[in-house]
């Protein structure tokens, strides 16, 4: 079996959704519901349990010997959250007790870390453990995710036991279907498709940076399915350990993305620069783009998505079509 925390979310259920095209049986959700549509994320999917968050190391204790792996992409990923120790609790504390439960039970263990370790991007974008200590993330969620990363880094430097395969994965700016459920944590695509095709501008934040025009600021915007590409290759090589960056390699601007979804909705790319909250000014990241050279050392090989291509899929397979979850 194969247990994924935050099945029922954006990367967890398009995760389930990979794996099951795979040949993959035995799927296990960890996740919580509430009163919203996230279980439709999941509604074409055969799963094999659905598992409270409150009840998941009873359900391990049970059921533990046929689990072979924990994909970990549970998570409080809001970067505007501010009750700072619900964050820890579920992105350090359940983190920490995964890892640990996957050592003694030698499971092999997957977690989503995030490219908001990163901060500003002043130290760069590189993976692995050396440069962790260096960087600073601007919000509550980055930091617990770069604290968790740092606890793994020093297991492993101390020589203690570790699960049998462990990866922790960066993500930077993913997009593409199931994030409908996010609310303003959704993807840019995603909210400048209902603009465009009402006929409206796409709106986007200001620059208040010297030497970076409106809409020039960039992001390494990867395409969800090539995440779920690199987890399916990392479960066929369990000799790969490591903290990686998952991105396309390639930074584009806030317009690039804005005239691709008008492009891929076949409607004029208008653009209204519109004031960024000053409540976020300073946490503002301007550019980021992952570096992938450590993943291709370990063994890598697959091409990442363009995003005039990834936009295209996204906006005429999804966000245009009747049923939009994957």
């Amino acid at each position: 079996m194969l247990v994924v925390t935050g099945g029922a979310g954006f990367i967890g259920s398009n995760l389930l959704a990979g794996l099951e095209e795979a040949g993959r049986g035995g799927l296990v959700v960890v996740d919580r519901f509430r009163d919203g549509d996230k279980w439709k994320n999941i509604a074409k999917r055969d799963v094999a349990d659905l598992v409270d968050p409150d009840d998941l190391f009873d359900w391990l204790e049970a059921n533990g010997d046929v689990v072979d792996a924990v994909l970990h992409m549970g998570a409080i990923s809001s970067t505007t959250e501010r009750d700072v120790d619900r964050i820890v609790d579920t992105n350090v504390r359940l983190s920490r007790a995964l890892w640990h439960w996957c050592t003694e039970q030698q499971v092999r263990f997957i977690y989503a870390s995030s490219a908001a370790t990163y901060g500003d991007g002043a130290q760069g974008f590189r993976d692995g453990f050396d440069a962790l200590s260096s960087y600073r993330p601007l919000n509550p969620y980055g930091w617990s995710k770069h604290l968790f990363d740092r606890m793994v880094a020093a297991e492993v430097a101390s020589g203690h036991a570790t699960p049998p395969q462990w990866a922790g994965l960066k993500f930077f700016n993913v997009y593409g279907p199931n994030e409908y459920h996010k609310g303003d944590m959704q993807s840019v695509v995603a909210k400048l498709y209902p603009q465009l095709i009402r006929g409206e501008p796409a709106r986007l934040f200001k620059s208040y940076r010297e030497g970076i025009p409106d809409g020039g600021q960039r992001r390494d915007f990867v395409w969800v399915g090539d995440c779920v590409a690199i987890v399916r290759w990392l479960l066929d090589n369990e000799q790969v350990n490591g903290l990686f960056n998952v991105g396309s390699g390639h930074a584009r601007s806030f317009a690039d993305l804005a005239a691709a979804t008008a492009r891929a909705a076949r409607v004029d790319s208008k653009i209204e620069f519109i004031e960024m909250p000053e409540a976020i000014r300073d946490k503002y990241q301007y550019f980021t783009e992952a570096d992938l050279t450590d993943l291709r050392v370990a063994g890598w090989r697959g091409e990442t998505t363009s995003l005039e291509d990834g936009i295209a899929m996204y906006v005429q397979a999804f966000l245009a079509a009747a049923d939009p979850y994957r």
